[in-house]
Order: C-alpha cells, then structure tokens, then sequence
C-alpha cells in the first residue's frame, strides 16, 4: 500500500469517502471496519483480506528513520505489528467487568484476523453500544441479518455512548458500508452509522418501508446528507421504478445536486432516472452529462451505469445512432453489461 498521498474527506458527521490516487480506497471484503491504531507520528496499514479490517500503525521518529534506511537498501519493510491498548493485564481482567471483557477479547480476535472467534466474543459484548455496533455490522456481513438487526437496533439506542469503549482502547473505526452497488462509504460508531447500517439489513430483509423510515430518520436532522440522500433514491428507485409519483420524490431528494465525489454522481444517476420516468428526457441528458465531465475518482461501475442511462435518453430524445454508438462502447468494455447485448441485436 502507497502512503505518499492520502486524503479523507468528510460529507456529514461520521461519514467519510476515503481516496487515494488510484481513486476511492478499496474495502476488503463486502462490509468489513477500518481499525486505525494510534494517533501521533509515521502511519503504516496493513489489511486483514477478506475481513475488511486494516491496521494504521504510528511510529516515532525512530521508526520513520528506520525506514528511511530499509528504502535506501531496496530492502522491503516487514509488516507492521498492530498495537493497541487491548491487552488486559492479570489484575486489570479482574476488575473489568465481564461485558467489556467480551469486547476486549473480541476486537483482538477481529485484530488477529479471526472473525469468527471475535463474532462469538462480541455477542457477550453487546450491553455495550460499541459492542452492540461491531456484532451487528459482523453479524450484517455474516448474512445473520435478524441478529444484525438486533444488535444495530440495540447500538442506536444507545448511541450516545457509541464510540466510548473504542476510544477506551485506542481503536479509531470506519466500517465499510455499500450504499449503492457502485458506491461504498465509510462510516464511524455513531447514531448514524447505526442506522445506515439498520438500513442496509431492512433493504436485505425484504423491510423497505422499515429502511426508508430509518433513513428519513437521519434525515429529518441532515437534510443535506448525500448518502442518505442517495440511499433513499436507490431504496425508492428500486421499490417502484416507474411510479411518476415516487420519481418526483427522487428530483426533489437530489435538489441540485453537483458532481462533487462519487456519491454526488451516483445521486445524479437516480435523479437522471426519475427524470426520464417523468418523461423530462432532455433534463435527464444534461443531468447525465454533468456527472460524466469528471471521472478521477469515480468507479468504472458508476461510469458504466451514467453512460448506459444516457444510451437509453438518447433513444428516448429519437439519437438512435447515438445511443448504439455508446451501447457499441459499453459491450465492447463489458459484453455482459444490463441488456446492451440485445439492445444490440446479438
């Protein structure tokens, strides 16, 4: 991993998008948490494959220079070695009590790489609302979603003390969440992390009216929040795709939204869609233009579905040559994208 340029970038309290120069830092894994260990000094990451989990190690000057030397060598550095305050001394385990035990020996085992012995310590953990908040996000990426959405019901109504027990221990969480199939955010132990989380499991679970309730939660305190803005879109876009009643809630939700990061464009792309469903397909061309003119930063799956939304307005505005000029690109790129094949006639 490069560490020569690194930028995060807030869009609402407890929710980030991280990038890099390769674009939006990648998760590994489809929800997973971000550990950053540490506060001062050199930062050095390493990732847990497959769990979503990444280590952020700070060193002294000591250490900085000690690297410095291996790169003059052409030596390759070994991995860092996690460090944390989660190792409970003898008298320290007797006075802690059992819950926050649990939670201790949890993040360790989820720090080791374990999931699954840290999904079995962090279920007697969740009297804690941090506790509550790791089982529920381990629980939503093991497919338990009645028990995710017990625990993530559990950490948001305790969200006032959410993030107390890992600021305890020196752990600094972002978990992984996909709010669109081309967008993934990172979002910290907060109320609202809770309940985008609750929403992704109500959206799994088959409970949309649920999940729209929960996001319109948020909401009604951000208004301005663009990833909840865009998962209701996506929630209410995929509910009822061609009620013109419910594609006028969408142009509204987006308001004028501008192309400012990849959740903005993904945001542009529902808007696009209510648009074309309102029958306004020249609105909808100009939206989809606009999220194309940037594409650092932006997922070639995002890219993918802005230019397939905009084949389809060039049919509808009669651009026959224009739209099989673009679904020619697309099927040239991915042969098995949407229906651009018998779009095509092949």
């Amino acid at each position: 991993m490069g560490f020569r340029f690194f930028r995060r970038m807030q869009i609402a309290p407890g929710v980030r998008l991280n990038f890099s120069k390769r674009g939006v830092s990648p998760s590994f894994g489809v929800r997973g948490a971000r550990i950053t260990l540490g506060r001062q000094g050199v930062r050095k990451t390493v990732g847990i494959p497959g769990t979503g989990l990444f280590y952020t190690q700070v060193a002294g000057k000591k250490g900085g220079r000690k690297r410095a030397r291996r790169r003059q060598a052409d030596v390759p550095p070994p991995p860092p070695e996690p460090q944390h305050k989660l190792d409970l001394g003898f008298f320290s385990r007797l006075f802690t009590p059992a819950g926050e035990r649990a939670f201790v020996d949890g993040c360790r085992a989820y720090v080791a790489g374990n999931t699954k012995k840290a999904f079995s310590e962090l279920r007697g953990a969740t009297n804690l609302a941090d506790g509550a908040f790791l089982a529920g996000f381990l629980a939503l990426d093991a497919k338990k979603l009645d028990e995710a959405e017990r625990h993530l019901r559990e950490a948001a109504s305790k969200h006032c003390s959410l993030d107390r027990h890992f600021d305890k221990y020196g752990l600094d969480v972002r978990l992984s969440l996909a709010v669109t199939p081309e967008v993934i955010a990172h979002v910290a132990p907060c109320k609202r992390g809770a309940l985008l989380g609750l929403a992704e499991v109500y959206q799994l679970q088959g409970k949309i009216k649920e999940a729209i309730d929960g996001l319109k939660q948020i909401r009604r305190e951000t208004p301005d929040d663009v990833v909840v803005n865009l998962s209701l879109a996506e929630l209410v876009h995929e509910a009822a795709p061609n009620d013109r009643r419910l594609a006028k809630q969408i142009v509204k939700l987006a308001g004028n939204v501008q192309n400012d990061s990849p959740t903005h464009a993904a945001l542009m792309l529902y808007k696009a869609k209510a648009l074309r469903t309102l029958g306004l397909a020249t609105a909808a061309r100009d939206v989809l233009t606009a999220a194309l003119r940037k594409k650092k930063d932006r997922d070639d799956e995002l890219l993918r579905a802005l230019r397939y939304e905009r084949a389809c307005v060039y049919e509808d505005l009669g651009q026959k040559a224009r739209a099989r000029r673009e679904f020619e690109k697309l099927y040239a790129e991915a042969p098995g994208y949407e229906d651009v094949a018998t779009r095509l006639g092949l």
